[in-house]
């Protein structure tokens, strides 16, 4: 019995982990037969949990939503993990999330393990959470859930969008990966209309589908989707400042330097580069400055003020380092 009991604990540990399998993975991890791993199904069932089984060659079985929630089976690393998620959730900004994070919170801290809940505090004495701004775009979790399901599961959705100029288009994307980024929540994604890379606010989306059709992953044109939305919110602010960094550089060696942070850069002569740079203070424009490769000639072309800014700074610099 207990071999039995352990080998459907991992079966719903498989089922948890990924949207769906075939019977013959399932049958293959759990080293049992076609036969055996039916009549496990049926024992899961039995207990409340809702196992779709589906026919044919992309058929195989699916942990679905039931009308009452059942238990889920956690490793010590996620129960951990979720504890101190649900510490900080409220300052998220999702809608009620303070009331709703420490109503779960309670429960769920209820039943930890001793060892467990000392984990979770000496971690939480250490992880404290920005104080909640109330400039941040609020998001439903239930949208978040769904979004991050379909990411984790690489399922193509369907959703309503409604752009900050407000035009409203609808939209079918391959989903990668959720980062909050500007006090916002974006959703990193394949977009199958414009055949390109895009981020989208949570926050402007509505009637969310899953559509049930998976796809292959893809690789990001950055290091990774919080790069890949620094990029693109950066982008998208003109900024108040404007100026150029003209480099001793041939652009295809610049571009494969600075990655997706060469955004706007063009080609002057064949061994210059001209590159935009743009920030709401002038502070933020001399760090893209300093970020030009050591041993790479280059000017900087803007106001007066911003070049007297950059003089100052350089001679502050210099002073700093200069042994009295």
């Amino acid at each position: 019995m207990a071999e039995t009991t352990s080998r459907i604990l991992h079966l719903l540990n498989l089922l948890q982990t990924h949207r769906q399998w075939s019977g013959s993975q399932l049958a293959e991890r759990l080293q049992v037969t076609r036969r055996t791993l039916r009549r496990d199904i049926d024992r899961l069932r039995e207990l409340g949990y809702r196992v779709e089984a589906t026919r044919g060659s992309g058929g195989g079985y699916r942990l679905e939503a039931g009308a009452e929630l059942p238990p889920l089976l956690l490793t010590d690393e996620e129960a951990v993990t979720m504890a101190i998620g649900l510490r900080i959730a409220a300052a998220e900004g999702l809608t009620d999330g303070e009331q709703t994070t420490l109503s779960a919170l309670a429960k769920f801290e209820q039943v930890l393990p001793s060892a467990l809940r000392q984990r979770v505090n000496a971690l939480a004495a250490s992880v404290q959470a920005a104080a909640t701004d109330s400039r941040r775009a609020p998001v439903s979790p239930d949208l978040l859930g769904q979004l991050a399901l379909c990411c984790r599961d690489r399922e193509r959705v369907r959703f309503h969008y409604v752009a900050g100029d407000g035009s409203a288009t609808d939209r079918v994307v391959e989903p990668h990966s959720l980062v909050t980024a500007d006090r916002t929540w974006f959703l990193v994604c394949w977009d199958l209309h414009r055949l390109d890379w895009r981020t989208f606010r949570v926050d402007r989306m509505s009637r969310l589908f899953g559509t049930r059709v998976h796809f292959a992953a893809r690789g990001l044109p950055a290091a990774d989707a919080a790069e890949f939305v620094a990029v693109e919110v950066s982008r998208a602010k003109s900024g108040t400042h404007a100026a150029q960094v003209v480099m001793r550089l041939p652009i295809d060696e610049m571009r494969a330097y600075f990655g997706p942070w060469a955004v706007g850069a063009i080609a002057e002569g064949p061994e210059h580069t001209v590159w935009p740079i743009v920030g709401d203070e002038f502070v933020q424009m001399l760090s893209a400055v300093v970020w030009v490769p050591d041993g790479v000639e280059y000017e900087v072309r803007g106001s007066p003020e911003f070049l007297e800014f950059l003089r100052q700074s350089a001679h502050r610099m210099l002073q700093a380092t200069t042994p009295a």
